[in-house]
């Protein structure tokens, strides 16, 4: 199986992020030598997770979980066969066991990186909707958002088709697909304000060569067919490179993403699609973190009934993971909850439970190669529950960002192991205890 390069599909924006991120991070770095173990009242991995079979082969990587409307938890991934091949595979757990793989598609001309990856939407009456990115002619950090539907189940995809057509060789990615109607959405980074010309200078944020203007966000509702129904810009600029987050409450969908101002603070905003439009972006609480690159560390959102989670990392004024919930009724969300500040790299997960409390998930350092998976459960009144360890992971990027899901009797967790041939591992947690 060939080899990557560490900056193979790596954009200089993210470089660039990692030197800025350092810097925002370095009193944090210090306390890494001679830190050993575990952090008080953290339960270790001994603890009571389970390891579940995966259904993914060696070569696999990337995966992302979702919930279907009946419980159902399906998990997608792409793996790169030896020539080089890349297969988009899908399999649902059922009964504590992955079903067989089925193949949603296969290329070679894929835009696949550690943080931005394809995903999966399982509707009712056996609609399925897939995406991933395409490169596009024209440019290095060129891609396009693919996506393809399916009626029965997976056993079938359409045409390949994209929710965009502005046609530019500039990047789309960082997707996240939602229920919208009869049909579905999506957002999406949209780089087409950002096209080069002969008389436009690179683009300070992501040395790519771009035109004046910055990345946007953008959303698209589409009927079962992929017919677009409504296409429109949420944000006129937003982070480069932190992905997005979707999620649907009674009165609707919900996205939140990472912003980006003209003084270079980024933090976390939301809009919600409420009678037939976006809603103005708001911040989701204000951290002030100004970092002059993308930190490639986006929120994660999930929503049950009129409530939602949201969680985030931010260095201001410190490293911390943070969590907010958000109601129908207020229409936006109330104080953050401190999820923790014990070295956190980010890479987030949120799962709402229907008590109203959440459990979030996250990477931290152990030291300058080590990390680890864990996650605690949260309530909207600030209380903490226990800090968890799911699993030792190297911290470099070939670790992804793992993902959590509701199922399995518990918690779901898939998450990338890398090495001479990468693997996707996938385990389960009871939810931790109470109060």
């Amino acid at each position: 199986m060939p080899k990557d390069n560490p900056l193979d599909h790596v954009t200089r924006v993210e470089v660039q992020a990692g030197f800025s991120l350092i810097r925002a991070i370095a009193g944090s770095i210090i306390l890494l030598i001679g830190l050993a173990g575990c952090s008080e009242n953290e339960v270790p991995p001994t603890g009571p997770v389970a390891d579940l079979d995966s259904p993914a082969a060696p070569g696999s990587r990337v995966p992302r979980l979702t919930v279907a409307p009946d419980g159902t938890v399906w998990m997608s991934w792409i793996t790169t066969q030896d020539d080089g091949m890349q297969l988009l595979q899908a399999s649902a757990l059922r009964d504590r066991a992955w079903s067989k793989p089925l193949e949603v598609t296969r290329g070679r001309e894929w835009f696949v990186n550690w943080a931005d990856f394809p995903s999966l939407l399982v509707g009712d009456e056996q609609f399925m909707a897939a995406q991933w990115l395409a490169k596009h002619p024209g440019g290095t950090y060129a891609y396009d958002v693919i996506m393809s539907v399916s009626a029965d189940n997976g056993q079938t995809w359409s045409a390949p088709f994209s929710p965009h057509d502005d046609g530019t060789a500039t990047e789309h990615g960082f997707v996240s697909l939602f229920p919208a109607g009869p049909g579905f959405g999506a957002v999406w980074l949209d780089g087409r304000n950002m096209a080069a010309s002969s008389d436009t200078h690179a683009s300070a944020d992501s040395g790519h060569g771009h035109g004046p203007g910055g990345m946007t966000l953008r959303s698209a509702l589409l009927d079962r067919d992929g017919t677009l129904r409504e296409g429109t810009e949420l944000d006129g600029l937003t982070c480069d490179c932190c992905q997005t987050g979707a999620a649907v409450t009674t009165a609707g969908p919900l996205v939140v993403y990472r912003d980006r101002d003209g003084d270079e603070v980024r933090d976390i905003y939301f809009s919600a699609y409420r009678e037939g439009r976006w809603t103005q972006e708001t911040p989701v609480a204000e951290d002030g973190w100004q970092i002059a690159a993308c930190p490639v560390n986006g929120p994660a959102i999930d929503a049950v009934g009129d409530t939602a989670v949201t969680s985030w990392f931010t260095a201001a004024p410190d490293p911390a993971v943070r969590a907010a919930f958000y109601s129908d009724a207020t229409g936006n969300f109330g104080p953050p909850v401190e999820v923790d500040r014990d070295r956190p790299l980010g890479r987030v997960d949120s799962v709402l439970l229907t008590d109203g409390s959440a459990v979030i998930s996250w990477v931290a350092a152990l030291d300058e190669k080590r990390a680890v998976i864990r996650y605690r459960r949260i309530w909207p009144d600030g209380h903490r529950g226990t800090l968890n360890t799911l699993a030792e992971i190297p911290a470099s990027r070939a670790s992804g960002f793992p993902q959590m899901a509701p199922g399995g009797d518990g918690l779901v967790f898939a998450w990338t192991a890398p090495g001479e041939s990468s693997r996707v591992i996938t385990a389960t947690a009871p939810v931790p205890t109470g109060r």
